[in-house]
C-alpha cells in the first residue's frame, strides 16, 4: 500500500491588526487568530495541518511581516 503524500492548503498569516494579532486562513476559511508564532502552530494543529516549523514552511504565506512580527504583543507574550 502506498501512502498518499500529505497535501496542505495554502495558509496565509495576515498582516497584524491594530492590536497586533494576526488572522490565519486556509483558502476562504479563517482558522483562528494568532498572537504569537506558537499560536500559528496550534491553530494549524487543531485544523489537522501538522507543520514542524511554521517559520520555514513552504505552504505558509506571511503577509505584512514574518513570524517574528507581532507589534505590541511580544512584551505580553514574554510575561506569560
Amino acid at each position: 500500500m502506498t501512502a498518499r503524500p500529505t497535501e496542505h492548503p495554502h495558509v496565509v498569516v495576515h498582516p497584524p491588526g491594530l492590536d497586533g494579532s494576526r488572522r490565519v486562513t486556509a483558502g476562504d476559511e479563517t482558522l483562528g487568530i494568532a498572537t504569537h508564532e506558537d499560536d500559528v502552530s496550534e491553530i494549524l494543529r487543531l485544523a489537522d495541518l501538522y507543520v514542524t516549523d511554521v517559520a520555514e514552511s513552504d505552504f505558509i504565506e506571511w503577509q505584512g511581516g514574518g513570524p517574528d512580527d507581532w507589534p505590541g504583543l511580544s512584551e505580553h507574550h514574554e510575561e506569560s
